[in-house]
C-alpha cells in the first residue's frame, strides 16, 4: 500500500504559555472536555470482541482540556498537588559566567517573546502534547501491600517496569510528548503481593536542569524548528562554551526503551548512551549512571536493541544525524563484550527507531523519514518525509565484520515506526518482516491534515531476486490502528503466529489491545472499557520453555480510568483474553512508552 500525499504545514515554534511559575494543579479529578466516538460492539468474520468494543475514526485526535503546569510537585495527595516554584539557581559560577548567564537569559527571553507571536502546531503545543493523562507526575516512593482484585498468577514473580516521558519543568516554548524526561514505573510482584514506585532516570540532562531550576537543554522535536530552533541551539552551545552547562556527558532523556541485559536494567533513548538503573530490595529504583559497557560503547545506542532468546546476545544500532557514518551496527556477547562497529553505508541520515533480527540476520529499515538540519533555515522541522527517497531494508549477517555483503531490498513507500518480528523462510529465499506501516510517515513529528493510519503488514523480502511484496494482515473492513506491542520474546527472530498490539484508537490513546493471528488475520480484542485507556501490552510467557504453546502466558498493561482518574495494572490471560487480576495503584500512571519484565531469579544477580 503506497502512502498517500500529505499537506503538512511548516511548524513554527511559539510560546502561548505565560511565564507564571508557582500554581496549584488539580489532578484529582478527570478532565471534562475529552471527546471521543464509540460504536456498539460487533462480531464479524475472524473478529472476536472481548468486552465492549470501542471503534473510532483514525484521526489525529488529542485531548482539548486546559494545559496544566507540569512542574514536578513536592507532594501528591492525588487531589490537590502543590507544584514546585520555578527558581533559577546559579551554581558556583565566577563573575564572567554570571555575566554570560545574564546575557544569555536576556537573549532567551527576547526569543520567547518573538515566539509568542506565532501559534504552535499541535505536534509542539504543550496544551496538546502533555495534557490530561499525558501530563507528568511526581516521583512516588515505594508503596507496599497494594489492593489486588482477582488472583495474581503464581508464575508471575518479579518486577514489571515501563518507561515514559515525564517533563520535570514547565516547557518555556514548544514541547513534543517524546521530549519529556525519562521516568520508570515499577510494579513488584512477590507471591501475590504487589508494590509500586516510580522514579526519574537521573540523566546528565535531568541533573543539570534540576540544579539550575529550569529547562535549558533544547528539546529535539518540540523546539528545534526554523530560525527559532537554530537560535536555541546557538544559545545552548554558548552556555556550554562558558561552562554553564556540560553537553559532553550526554543530552538524552532515556525515556523510551528498557532492556535487562548482563544483569543490568538499561533505560534508553536513541540520542544518548543507555542509563543503568538498579532495583532495590524494597522495589524502589535508583540511577547508577550513564552506561558505556565498560568503555566499549563510544556512540549513542538505539532505544530498541534486540536480545536473541537462544544465543542471549544483544544486537543494536547507532545512528548519527550530522556526520558519516550515519549508521553503525554492533552486538554484545552475553557477558557484555562488544563487537567492533560495522559501518552501514547510507547516503543521508535516516531515522532508525527500530529494527529486527532473525536467526541469522539483522534487518535494517532504510526509510523515508530523514534528518535534514538545513530545513530549519527555511523555517521547517529537521525531521522530514522525503518522498523522493526509495524505502528499502538491509539484510546483514549477525556476525558480519563489515557491510560488503549487505543485501538491500526495496520496499516502496514503506515506513514502519516499529517492527514486531522477522524470520527466515529459506525454501523461498525470503525474510519475512512483521511491522505496522504508518501513513503519513512523519505525522508524529509534523502537523498534518491527513488522518494517521497504522496498518499491520507482512513484508516479504526476497534475497535472491531483490524484490519485495507487502500485504495487510487484517482485512481492510476490520482495519484498526495497531501500534506498540510485541510477540512472545522466547521466539523473537523465529516464525511466530501471534502478535499482541495496542489498539491506538482514538489516536493517540490506546483503548485496548489485540491478539492477532499473523497467519489467518484473525483478531481478538480486549477493550479496557468506558473512558479507560492503556499503553503497550507486554506479553509475559508463563515460563521460558520454548516448547510451550506460543500464547501460553499473560498480557500486562497499565490502564488509566479517565472517569475516576485512577490507574491500575491489569493482568490478562493471553489464551482466552480474560482478566485474571487488577492491581490498584496509589498514584496516576501517565500514558507512556515501552516496558520489560525481570523475574525474581534474575534479580538475584543484579549488578
Amino acid at each position: 500500500m503506497a502512502s498517500s500525499s500529505c499537506n503538512c504545514a511548516k511548524p513554527q515554534i511559539s510560546h502561548p504559555l505565560s511565564s507564571a511559575s508557582s500554581s496549584t494543579v488539580h489532578l484529582g479529578h478527570p478532565p471534562t472536555s475529552i471527546s471521543w466516538n464509540s460504536r456498539q460492539p460487533n462480531r464479524t468474520h475472524n473478529i472476536s470482541i472481548i468486552h465492549s468494543a470501542l471503534h473510532s475514526p483514525s484521526v489525529l485526535h488529542f485531548p482539548k482540556q486546559p494545559y496544566q503546569n507540569p512542574l514536578i510537585p513536592i507532594e501528591d495527595d492525588s487531589v490537590n498537588v502543590q507544584v514546585q516554584p520555578k527558581t533559577h539557581r546559579h551554581p558556583q559560577w565566577n563573575l564572567l559566567q554570571r555575566a554570560a548567564a545574564m546575557a544569555l537569559d536576556m537573549a532567551e527571553s527576547a526569543l520567547v517573546s518573538l515566539e509568542l507571536q506565532h501559534p504552535l502546531p499541535k505536534t509542539a503545543d504543550p496544551h496538546v502534547q502533555i495534557s490530561g493523562n499525558f501530563a507528568p507526575v511526581p516521583e512516588q516512593p515505594v508503596k507496599q501491600a497494594l489492593p489486588v482484585t482477582g488472583s495474581i498468577p503464581s508464575c508471575i514473580n518479579g518486577v514489571y517496569l515501563r518507561n515514559g516521558a515525564n517533563p520535570l519543568f514547565e516547557p518555556v516554548a514548544g514541547h513534543h510528548f517524546f521530549d519529556g524526561d525519562g521516568m520508570v514505573h515499577a510494579v513488584t510482584i512477590d507471591n501475590g503481593n504487589a508494590s509500586y514506585a516510580c522514579r526519574f532516570t537521573e540523566t546528565q540532562r535531568f541533573l543539570q536542569e534540576k540544579e539550575l531550576g529550569r529547562p535549558v537543554f533544547p528539546k529535539a522535536i518540540g523546539e528545534l524548528h526554523g530560525h527559532s530552533g537554530i537560535a536555541r541551539l546557538l544559545l545552548f552551545y554558548a552556555r556550554g562554551l562558558f561552562g554553564l552547562v556540560d553537553h559532553k556527558q550526554g543530552t538524552g532523556v532515556a525515556n523510551a526503551g528498557l532492556v535487562y541485559f548482563n544483569n543490568r536494567l538499561l533505560a534508553m533513548s536513541e540520542d544518548d548512551l543507555p542509563y543503568h538503573l538498579r532495583i532495590t530490595p524494597s522495589g524502589d529504583l535508583e540511577t547508577v549512571g550513564r552506561y558505556n559497557f565498560d568503555d566499549q560503547l563510544k556512540s549513542t545506542m538505539i532505544a530498541h536493541p534486540k536480545i536473541d532468546p537462544f544465543s542471549k546476545e544483544l544486537f543494536a544500532l547507532s545512528y548519527d544525524v550530522i556526520q558519516k557514518p550515519y549508521l553503525k551496527y554492533f552486538k554484545f556477547q552475553p557477558d557484555g563484550t562488544k563487537s567492533p562497529d560495522v559501518e552501514i553505508p547510507l547516503s543521508m541520515p535516516t531515522m532508525m527507531h527500530d529494527f529486527a533480527i532473525t536467526e541469522n540476520f539483522v534487518v535494517i529499515p532504510n526509510q523515508q523519514v530523514l534528518f535534514k538540519l538545513q530545513e530549519m533555515i527555511f523555517g521547517g522541522s529537521p525531521v522530514i518525509y522525503d518522498n523522493n527517497k526509495k524505502s528499502s531494508f538491509g539484510i546483514l549477517s549477525k556476525n558480519a565484520s563489515d557491510s560488503k555483503d549487505i543485501i538491500w531490498v526495496e520496499s516502496p513507500d514503506t515506513f514502519c515506526f516499529h517492527l514486531w518480528n522477522a524470520w527466515e523462510e529459506p525454501e523461498s529465499d525470503e525474510v519475512v518482516v512483521i511491522g505496522s506501516c504508518m501513513t503519513p510517515p512523519d505525522s508524529i513529528f509534523n502537523e498534518c491534515d491527513e488522518s494517521l493510519k497504522s496498518v499491520l503488514s507482512e513484508i516479504r523480502l526476497n534475497l535472491k531476486t531483490g524484490k519485495s511484496t507487502r500485504r495487510p494482515i487484517i482485512s481492510e473492513s476490520e482495519q484498526v490502528n495497531l501500534e506498540a506491542g510485541m510477540v512472545n520474546r522466547n521466539r523473537l527472530g523465529r516464525r511466530t503466529r501471534y502478535a499482541y498490539l495496542a489498539i491506538a484508537e482514538p489516536w493517540p490513546k490506546v483503548s485496548g489491545f489485540a491478539k492477532i493471528d499473523l497467519f489467518t488475520g484473525e483478531v481478538k480484542k480486549y477493550i479496557y472499557g468506558d473512558k479507560k485507556f492503556g499503553g503497550e501490552p507486554f506479553f509475559l510467557p508463563r515460563d521460558n520453555n520454548c516448547e510451550s504453546a506460543e500464547d501460553d502466558g499473560y498480557i500486562i498493561s497499565f490502564v488509566h480510568d479517565e472517569n475516576s482518574w485512577k490507574s491500575e495494572l491489569q493482568i490478562v490471560d493471553a489464551i482466552n483474553l480474560q482478566l485474571e487480576s487488577s492491581i490498584k495503584l496509589p498514584s496516576r500512571v501517565p500514558y507512556g512508552f515501552h516496558g520489560t519484565f525481570i523475574d525474581a531469579k534474575s534479580l538475584i544477580n543484579q549488578a
